[in-house]
C-alpha cells in the first residue's frame, strides 16, 4: 500500500505546488511582522491571552513562513499553523460569523485549508527537503 502523496509529475505540478506553499508562507511572514510591535501585546490581553505570547507567535509565524517557502520542515510548520489558524477561528472570530467583511473566519478557514493540504502533500520537488533526500519523511 503507498502511502506517500504525491503530485503529479510535471515541472507545472511542481511550481503550482511550490508556489502554494510559498503563498502561505509569505502571508504569514508579512502578518508576522506587525506582532513584533510591543503594542500587540495590548491586543493579546484585550483577547485573553498572556502578552508573553507575543514573541512565540511572532517567531512561530516568521521562521514558520520562511520555511514554507524555502520547503523544509513544512510538515510541522502546517501542524503549528493549524493550531495557530484554529486559535483564530474559534477563539477570536468566530462569534463575529462566518463573512470575512464583518471580521468574521472566512479567511482563516481558507488559510486553513492550505496549511493542511501542504501537511499531507509535503515540500514538493521544488524545495530544500527534496534536493537534501536524506531528511525523513515526517520532518519534511
Amino acid at each position: 500500500m503507498n502511502t506517500e502523496a504525491t503530485l503529479k509529475g510535471t515541472v507545472m505540478h511542481d511550481i503550482v505546488h511550490w508556489g502554494i506553499s510559498a503563498s502561505i508562507g509569505a502571508i504569514f511572514i508579512v502578518h508576522s511582522l506587525k506582532k513584533f510591535d510591543p503594542s500587540w501585546q495590548e491586543w493579546l490581553v484585550s483577547i485573553g491571552l498572556p502578552p508573553e505570547m507575543q514573541l512565540p507567535i511572532a517567531l512561530a509565524e516568521f521562521i514558520g513562513g520562511i520555511l514554507l517557502v524555502i520547503g523544509v520542515l513544512t510538515r510541522i510548520t502546517s501542524v503549528v499553523f493549524s493550531v495557530i489558524l484554529l486559535g483564530a477561528i474559534f477563539h477570536i472570530r468566530w462569534e463575529k460569523g462566518f463573512f470575512v467583511s464583518k471580521g468574521g473566519w472566512e479567511w482563516d478557514l481558507v488559510m486553513l485549508a492550505a496549511v493542511l493540504a501542504i501537511m499531507v502533500a509535503g515540500p514538493g520537488r521544488i524545495s530544500i527537503a527534496h534536493a537534501i533526500k536524506k531528511i525523513p519523511r515526517f520532518l519534511q
